[in-house]
């Protein structure tokens, strides 16, 4: 396996919530060391992480979430089994019968099964209305809440997907679990490599963020901390390439550069820059929009006094559920298409975006 998907493939497999992303932080905090001292390393109070290169220009940020879509142990039963609170958005359809690691507080990790009735004891109504997440519980194998309790697992403990990373059929598409936003990480931590061979007139600071799924909290303080002159947000986007959906996002064609969401009206200078640059150096890209739902962005374009901003994401399928994919490709093509813009950006560039 070569070095991209080594790291591709332990950043989709690190357990990290809202609330609980310290073993990703550290991961990215390693990663960083490997390019920037530690005196360039800092921190908000919530615990994101960034990376400073760069002594003199205008200030740019860009932000992948180190957080991803899970639940929180809210209950043990008497039984033994898990009662549990939602992190992020779930559809309760993509979650029964699913395979979850629970992290004890102990640092243990467990596996558990999302509880599920078979289809033979299914009643009428049961089969015509989606299952209630209220309902769900998670099966570790116990037979009593001590057995549990003695596990070293507690109210407030983390609970994430269990899937491992593949390379699918055609060696482009990646398989795992936390693509939203792990690879908006790898971008980072791409970008951050890559400005080590170039020249740029600017301060890039490289931030993995926290708890974007619970409201793009930690984008907020890490910006308000930051005070970009520019924002980047690094997601993911829904691939709409799979049958039932109109075909206007492709994995593999490119990153998406995203006009609009829930959080953000894309910024038009800026988007400018980005598709100038994507078309000037054969870089694909797609347009896209989201009707709902947001990115980090939403919070870095109103920190301070407000600056510029844009989503850039990777077209994923099957997103906030317990497996997702993405291209290889399109991630590798973020990364060009930010550096080759970071390139592009001096005060002058910035001001002129800025005030256009």
């Amino acid at each position: 396996m070569d070095k991209k998907l080594q790291l591709l493939k332990e950043l989709s497999e690190l357990n990290g919530i809202a609330g609980h992303e310290v073993e990703v932080k550290h991961f990215m905090e390693k990663e960083f060391l490997k390019s920037v001292s530690k005196d360039y390393i800092f921190y908000d109070g919530l615990g994101s992480v960034i990376a400073k290169v760069g002594e003199t220009g205008p200030k740019i940020m860009i932000a992948g979430h180190m957080d991803e879509v899970g639940m929180i142990v809210t209950k043990i039963t008497d039984e033994g089994f898990l009662k549990f609170q939602t992190i992020g958005g779930w559809w309760s359809q993509v979650m029964l019968a699913q395979q979850f690691n629970v992290t004890a507080s102990n640092g243990k990790v467990y596996r558990a099964i999302m509880g599920s009735k078979p289809p033979h004891i299914l009643t009428a109504e049961e089969r015509k209305v989606p299952a209630d997440i209220d309902q769900m519980y998670l099966d570790l194998g116990a037979s009593s809440k001590k057995e549990v309790e003695d596990l070293g697992i507690c109210i407030g403990d983390m609970v994430t997907p269990a899937i491992e990373f593949h390379e699918m059929a055609n060696g482009d598409f990646l398989l795992g679990k936390a693509w939203d936003d792990r690879i908006g990480c790898a971008v980072v931590l791409g970008v951050l490599e890559e400005l080590k061979k170039v020249h740029h007139d600017n301060v890039v600071y490289c931030a993995g963020t926290v708890q974007e799924e619970v409201g793009l909290r930690g984008a907020k303080t890490a910006a308000n901390l930051v005070q970009p002159d520019i924002a980047i947000s690094l997601d993911v986007s829904i691939a709409k390439d799979v049958p039932g959906t109109d075909g206007s996002i492709k994995m593999g064609k490119g990153p998406d550069i995203l006009i609009y969401d829930g959080s953000l009206v894309g910024h038009v200078g800026l988007r400018k820059v980005f598709v100038e640059t994507a078309e000037e150096e054969k870089i694909p890209y797609q347009l896209d929009y989201l009707k709902s739902g947001g990115t980090d962005a939403g919070s870095m374009h109103l920190a301070h006094h407000g600056a510029p901003s844009i989503a850039l994401c990777i077209a994923s399928r099957y997103i906030h559920s317990h497996t997702s994919m993405i291209s290889k490709a399109d991630y590798e093509n973020c990364v060009k298409l930010i550096v080759k813009v970071i390139e592009k950006l001096n005060q002058e560039k910035v001001n002129e975006i800025t005030y256009c």
